[in-house]
């Protein structure tokens, strides 16, 4: 068995919010190890470059939701920029590709004015179906659900409603401005990886952490490194797994094990679930949907057939490029689970035809596509985080240490406002490298 020496700080996960801790660990001139099962860094953001495009697949992350300020700190540092993704929405109405309709103010504005989740928190179906039936209409209440199942990945029979309108309402709105940074996000990732040269901070891929054995001021990881037994001890540990395999039953054999057992963190766990999201990018030998009906989508950045197995489509806007973008989340995404890629890919062609009264051979059009079943992925077990009703304070339990031994971070467990994207990741990956450092020099 390989054994490591004792680091400082053992970093699990080389995510975004893994990385940024690994950064401030490392100006701070700490020793760390940064642990990752993939062959690559990034976790659930994973951009591919293909010959012939100017721009990345992105199959995991891709917009900057509203402000996003440490997202574009990085940028900045970076010396990157970031492009508006926006546009123009259609929608597939009545069978006939339509402008969408701007409900979105009516919603947020009947839920601003309800008071009744003050009181009591309710799932997000039932706040919309029972408490908003008289100040909402139909088309706006189904336009709410299926906003919360594609924008937030989820489930609205469980999801909190007290959580989506608190986000709805604040910084992360769905109407917030959303950029892309230019060149993806891999660039972003790199300048992270960057700072560790020349620092008492290393990074190692394709080491699947098994088990986390720790009590206060010990922290042993056990786990395989290219396949073979691998093992490293510390006084302290930044875990930054993503929340569906931090869930993973004790029993499954992909389970990461802690002993003892999380106890802590069992209600946060409860009430915090990884939406599923199943993401298809479709290339094209053209962007044929610039031309049709006489160029009258040129600048749709969005298209929306709600009925369809793939909901949500988007352009690479303001980027001329024959890409289109397929989205299933939330419910949408479980009904495809077990399907193979042929079928995914064949079911998000299907429910892109359908835009267009299938006027258009989009079989014939492909020449590739490439698909990302977050759902499935076994390092990440869903896309990112969203509350479950009762779960107020679920994500500050998660981001709570222990025993100032165990530190958590990762978009799951940011409290400030920026949860479930990568400026969420980032800023928990920053919180837990400040309570590292405080804890050592507390020691």
């Amino acid at each position: 068995m390989r054994q490591s020496i004792l680091e400082d700080v053992i970093v699990i996960g080389a995510g975004a919010s893994g990385l940024t801790a690994a950064a401030d660990l490392a100006r701070a001139g700490c020793s760390a190890l940064v642990l990752d099962a993939r062959e690559r860094i990034g976790g659930r953001i994973r951009s591919h470059h293909e010959p012939g495009l100017a721009l990345p697949v992105e199959l995991g992350a891709e917009f900057i939701h509203g402000e996003a300020k440490p997202t574009f700190a990085l940028i900045e540092k970076a010396a990157g920029a970031a492009v508006d993704a926006g546009g123009e929405h259609w929608s597939l109405r009545h069978g006939e590709l339509q402008p969408s309709h701007d409900l979105y103010a009516e919603i947020r504005d009947a839920m601003k004015a309800t008071r009744v989740l003050k009181e009591k928190d309710l799932s997000f179906d039932a706040f919309v179906d029972e408490r908003l039936k008289d100040e909402l209409s139909s088309e706006a209440r189904e336009t709410a659900r299926m906003l919360a199942q594609g924008f937030d990945a989820a489930d609205t029979k469980r999801a909190s409603a007290r959580a989506i309108v608190e986000e709805w309402t604040g910084n992360a709105s769905v109407e917030a401005p959303q950029f892309r940074p230019l060149g993806g996000y891999g660039p972003l990732l790199a300048q992270l990886a960057g700072e560790l040269r020349g620092t008492k901070v290393r990074l190692q891929l394709d080491t699947v952490v098994r088990s986390v054995r720790w009590k206060r001021g010990s922290v042993e990881v056990k786990g395989t490194f290219h396949g073979r037994p691998f093992s490293v001890r510390s006084k302290r540990a930044i875990v930054s797994l993503p929340l569906g395999v931090l869930q993973r039953p004790v029993r499954a054999p992909d389970a990461v094990r802690f002993t003892p057992p999380l106890v802590s963190k069992r209600v946060a766990l409860k009430h915090l679930a990884a939406g599923p999201v199943l993401k298809v990018v479709l290339r094209f030998r053209s962007a044929f949907w610039d031309t049709i009906d006489d160029g009258r989508y040129r600048n749709a950045a969005f298209f929306r057939s709600p009925a369809a197995a793939f909901p949500t489509f988007w352009t690479a806007l303001p980027v001329r490029s024959p890409l289109i973008v397929a989205w299933a989340a939330g419910p949408k995404a479980m009904r495809l689970e077990g399907a193979d890629r042929s079928q995914v890919i064949g079911a998000a062609l299907e429910s892109f035809s359908s835009l267009f009264d299938r006027r258009v051979d989009v079989d014939a059009l492909l020449e590739s596509a490439w698909v990302h079943d977050w759902q499935s992925d076994p390092y990440a077990r869903g896309a990112y985080s969203y509350v479950t009703v009762g779960g107020d304070e679920a994500r500050k339990q998660l981001a709570q240490p222990l025993l100032d031994t165990l530190f958590f971070a990762g978009e799951a467990a940011d409290c400030e406002g920026e949860a479930g994207t990568v400026a969420g990741a980032l800023q928990s990956g920053s919180r837990a490298a400040r309570e590292v450092l405080a804890g050592m020099r507390r020691r």
